[in-house]
């Protein structure tokens, strides 16, 4: 049979507990939802700041719909470049800083635009050693050369760029990591590739719209500016609703636009998106109390959970990482949660290291404080 091998390869998964399988959501995304008709609160969602069932979206949707149509029918470059995706572009730039902004349908494909479109063979891609896939996808793809880091160690990242011949250096790396929660040391990136002539691509998927003064981002968080920087930040999770962007000096746009194969042959997000993500933004500055509400019940959860077997990773952002282990172990505690009405995944290897499995904590700003101590109280009593 043609799938024997694939039979073989899924039934080994499950021999590890490293199979997945796919809950259905019933329930628009926010924390209180109905998933295979039964009733939870949800520790799941990249949704940080409560956005994606907000009303005004849900009403800016209905007019996109109505002014824009559905489909864009054609790539960004032929005619699928709406008046609105315009003006999101134009939004975007101004909000994080940076002079100009290029829309992409997925953080994924935007990094994978990024670095394709600027790294080829002679080059170098320095990459902390747990960047999101995307970034280490991307850098095979480009076929330069592929330097990755040990986690967050700028000694021995400087080391790797005093030893490069390479014509052109990117350092790539998330601005909060997404299964860790905590922050790169931007400042310091950004001294190195001062003193090597590199370029830093920030993939600040998990702080735009949870850091900084309105939600601004890492670099407004920071308080960093630097033409080196190449800002990328997705728009399905503290925004609420689907896609990503990359921001940065007006040439490094125009080429991106010539040259970024997920960009350019690829047809554009559906306009009606674009519509949504402007009035988001409004939202995002406007509603400072949200990401106050997100350091509230971060301080709860770890002032009311004091783990004795497992460990809670040091983290000030809404990312909540509970390391158990084994992957089991990690699997038992989070389908005991769900016994509880509580729903947290598991997260096993190849996403996290081996012998890291955890938890994945995730609050969002529409949580009660009340829920996250109820998710307090069930794991304590589960060690």
């Amino acid at each position: 049979m043609p799938f024997s091998a694939l039979t073989a390869e899924l039934a080994g998964l499950e021999a590890q507990g490293l199979r997945r399988a796919r809950r259905v959501l019933q329930t628009p995304q926010r924390p209180r939802v109905t998933v295979d008709g039964k009733d939870y609160v949800a520790f799941c969602s990249n949704d940080y700041l409560g956005l994606a069932s907000h009303p005004e979206l849900i009403e800016a949707a209905r007019e996109g719909a109505a002014r824009y149509g559905v489909g864009a029918g054609a790539s960004h470059l032929v005619l699928g470049h709406s008046s609105v995706h315009h003006a999101l572009e134009e939004a975007l730039a101004s909000f994080v800083g940076l002079p100009r902004a290029l829309h992409f349908s997925t953080g994924y494909m935007a990094n994978l635009g990024v670095v394709s479109a600027l790294v080829a063979r002679g080059d170098a891609v320095f990459a902390d050693r747990l960047n999101h896939a995307s970034l280490n996808d991307a850098a095979l793809l480009a076929r330069g050369e592929f330097r990755r880091y040990a986690h967050l160690d700028l000694a021995a990242l400087e080391t790797q760029l005093a030893a490069s011949r390479a014509r052109r250096k990117l350092i790539a790396t998330d601005a909060v990591f997404s299964m860790d929660g905590d922050q790169a040391d931007v400042p310091g990136l950004l001294r190195l590739c001062e003193r090597y002539d590199a370029w830093l691509l920030l993939d600040d998927a998990h702080g735009f719209g949870v850091l900084g003064p309105g939600g601004r981002g890492t670099l407004a968080h920071s308080g960093l500016k630097s033409p080196r920087v190449i800002y990328m930040a997705t728009l399905g999770k503290a925004a609420g609703v689907f896609g990503a962007f990359v921001a940065g000096a007006p040439d490094l746009i125009d080429t991106l636009a010539q040259r970024a194969h997920t960009y350019v042959y690829t047809t554009a997000a559906p306009p009606l998106l674009a519509h949504v993500l402007v009035r988001s933004l409004e939202l995002i500055e406007r509603e400072e109390w949200r990401r106050e509400r997100l350091q509230e019940l971060v301080a709860t959860l770890r002032e009311s959970f004091n783990p004795r077997r497992w460990r809670l990773a040091p983290s000030a952002t809404p990312i909540q990482p509970l390391v158990i282990g084994g992957n089991e172990e990690a699997v038992a505690v989070s389908s005991a949660l769900a016994g509880k009405g509580l729903l947290v995944p598991a997260i096993r290897p190849p996403t996290v290291p081996p012998g890291t499995a955890r938890l994945r904590i995730s609050l969002s700003a529409a949580h009660e404080v009340a829920e996250v101590r109820r998710l307090a109280q069930a794991l304590a009593a589960l060690q």
